[in-house]
């Protein structure tokens, strides 16, 4: 057993302790109080935490570490397949490096878990995974997996493929392209369900391998995840997704203050970021650290990302700080990079709150990680310190 006693614990589950203990049992939180006895025969480890902040793991919603490595050139970048424009069946997984020097990065600023995923090359660009940050064996690092369907809309499969001079060159391009690879696989999803409940075990259905990938999307188990920056592909993202019937966030939503009412009524969440980084696409040109505390007002569940590579992983939390200086807020801050990060990509019955039976995934600070001063003294994942300074 673990135990962490005397810290500012922040569960992120409605109840703080300005000083209080979390006691780990292998890979799981069994018990969060004010006083847990420390004289355990059990207990082969102690970490006083006095005058430190104990949170969640912190966690990244949105990136491409390990498919786009650090200092690799081309042999590291694995993030697009530019091609073809729709390519649903490729999956993040067979393609992430755990060896990529940036996750030892993510440690060291107390991120414990990230959506990882395909670029925005592609309309369609296929299957995110979410995995834990510490590990050499990628399977070994898994929560969720598929746990997202990547599809792009804007500058980005438009630049791409008017280079090849084929479609999509077009906003229009890009919305039909999508709405036809959704609506063949749509006819698949209810042809194979209508097979499987028909009991004929001579049926003739053929399963087809660039379909099968659309089954956790039809059955609204994942969602897509949509490339958006301005605010009229927003809005075209959610007029798909709607037609469909099918879940989404909104990643990047760089012009989502512009709209923010229209948001809301979506009821689809949004991925903030990556707002410390420079303007240059003319998508991007409204691009404010304002956009996440407008969003949040307006009753959007908002999370914040750096899109690693593109803003540093290590960022995170500061770049969560300037969303908490210009309207988020403090607490909505820190749930951006916690909580709220974990329900948006549906794995917060693990992690992303210090609460008993979830996986005890821990950061511990000598202040608020959204300060530039601050360090990160502990990072815990599944109950194993994996992080300190001195190593």
């Amino acid at each position: 057993m673990l135990l962490i006693k005397n810290g500012k614990i922040l569960t992120m589950a409605g109840v703080d302790y300005d000083k209080a203990c979390i006691l780990i049992d292998g890979k799981k939180i069994i018990k969060v109080g004010e006083y847990i006895d420390e004289d355990n025969s059990d207990i082969s480890q102690v970490i006083d935490a006095s005058n430190c902040i104990v949170m969640p793991g912190i966690i990244e919603a949105h990136s491409h570490i390990g498919i786009q490595e650090e200092r690799k050139g081309f042999e590291g970048n694995d993030c697009n397949e530019m091609t073809e424009p729709v390519t649903p069946y490729l999956k993040a997984l067979d393609a992430i490096n755990p060896m990529d020097s940036t996750f030892h990065k993510a440690l060291s600023a107390g991120i414990t878990g990230v959506m990882v995923g395909p670029g925005s090359s592609n309309v369609v660009g296929g299957q995110f995974v979410f995995i834990k940050t510490h590990g050499r064996a990628i399977d070994n690092m898994v929560v969720l997996e598929p746990a997202a369907m990547k599809v792009a809309f804007g500058e980005n499969p438009k630049s791409n493929y008017n280079d090849k001079d084929k479609m999509p060159t077009s906003r229009m391009s890009i919305a039909a392209l999508l709405r036809e690879e959704l609506f063949e696989a749509q006819q698949y999803y209810k042809n194979k369900k209508n097979s499987q409940q028909s009991g004929n075990e001579d049926n003739d259905f053929n399963e087809e391998f660039r379909k099968e990938c659309w089954l956790p999307v039809f059955d609204k188990r994942i969602p897509l995840k949509a490339h958006v920056h301005r605010a009229d592909d927003i809005l075209t993202a959610i007029r798909i997704a709607k037609q469909f019937g099918l879940k989404m966030t909104l990643d990047h939503c760089t012009e989502g203050h512009l709209i923010a009412e229209e948001i809301k009524e979506s009821g689809f969440p949004a991925i903030i970021g990556p707002t410390l980084s420079v303007r240059n696409k003319i998508e991007t040109q409204n691009m404010d650290f304002k956009t996440a505390g407008l969003l949040h007002k307006a009753g959007v569940k908002v999370a914040i990302t750096t899109d690693h590579p593109v803003t540093r992983i290590q960022d995170l939390a500061i770049c969560a700080g300037f969303a908490a200086k210009e309207g988020l807020g403090i607490d909505e801050g820190l749930k951006a990079i916690t909580i709220n990060a974990a329900e948006i990509c549906n794995v917060s019955h693990r992690v992303g709150s210090i609460e008993v039976g979830k996986d005890a995934d821990i950061a511990i600070f000598d202040g608020n990680p959204m300060e530039i001063f601050t360090k990160t003294l502990y990072t815990i994942i599944d109950g194993e310190v994996v992080y300190k300074p001195e190593d």
